[in-house]
């Protein structure tokens, strides 16, 4: 068997991201300046703030009104109200909360800390402001696909990468908030292993792989890397999504 390899490119030289930006047409001047192509099979990454910030989702605090419900929150977890106020509007249901963390299921689906909201890469040049997830990351890939083939005629995958913690282990690791082109599951059971044994409950996370790889070169702090190529990978060709990687309640054993 040929060795195999998989390539990551940060894409270099852009710009702060703004609301109304056209993302499809920055990442390809991005590769320009790279000297890169888009190739059939290849993986657009992008950080989930960028999405944001180009559609809007940049909320100034002082037009946040908290419930009161956010304030005995904020009382008990020393979180600013106004944010514990956007993070229940962004939830169907708060799970745990201690110091300055709300774990919630995300209106998406996701449990996650916070509801993603957060005011880090942030600028606050007009008061205070907090970012939320895009309304609907799915959608936003799909049309950033749409948009990176119109111009380039290249059939690729496009993943909103976002940074999550996980029970019962230290650390954030990025991980698919939104897919596109690509499956985000990749159900491998009934494949045989080495010794010709079927697979039984081998379902791969592979949007969350890929997005884990790109956050190695995207950073967490002022690394500017915001778009991630990747290539090389050999997936199953067939449209996904992320819901497809949210577990079922009924299944879910930590709930």
């Amino acid at each position: 068997m040929p060795a195999r390899s998989l390539s990551l490119f940060a894409l270099s030289g852009l710009p702060l991201v703004q609301r109304g930006d056209d993302l499809p047409r920055l990442i390809l001047q991005a590769l320009v300046r790279d000297q890169l192509a888009l190739q059939d099979g290849d993986v657009v990454v992008l950080a989930q703030k960028i999405v944001s910030k180009s559609e809007g989702r940049l909320v100034p605090l002082a037009g946040v009104q908290p419930s009161e419900r956010a304030r005995e929150l904020a009382q008990a977890t020393g979180k600013d109200p106004r944010v514990v106020e956007l993070i229940l509007r962004e939830s169907n249901e708060v799970l745990r909360f201690r110091h300055e963390l709300l774990v919630v299921e995300h209106r998406l689906g996701f449990v996650m800390a916070n509801a993603g909201i957060d005011m880090s890469n942030v600028a606050q040049e007009h008061g205070e402001c907090a970012l939320l997830l895009p309304e609907d990351p799915d959608a936003s890939c799909a049309a950033l696909r749409a948009g990176l083939r119109e111009a380039t005629g290249a059939d690729v995958g496009v993943v909103i990468n976002d940074s999550h913690g996980r029970a019962w282990r230290n650390g954030t690791v990025g991980v698919a908030i939104g897919v596109a082109g690509m499956p985000a599951l990749h159900d491998r059971r009934g494949e045989p292993d080495l010794f010709g044994r079927r697979l039984q409950i081998t379902e791969v996370g592979m949007a969350d792989e890929v997005a884990a790889a790109a956050s190695l070169l995207m950073g967490q702090a002022a690394e500017s890397a915001p778009v991630i190529l990747v290539r090389g990978l050999s997936l199953p060709r067939r449209e996904g999504d992320a819901r497809e990687l949210i577990r079922p309640r009924d299944m879910d054993m930590f709930r």
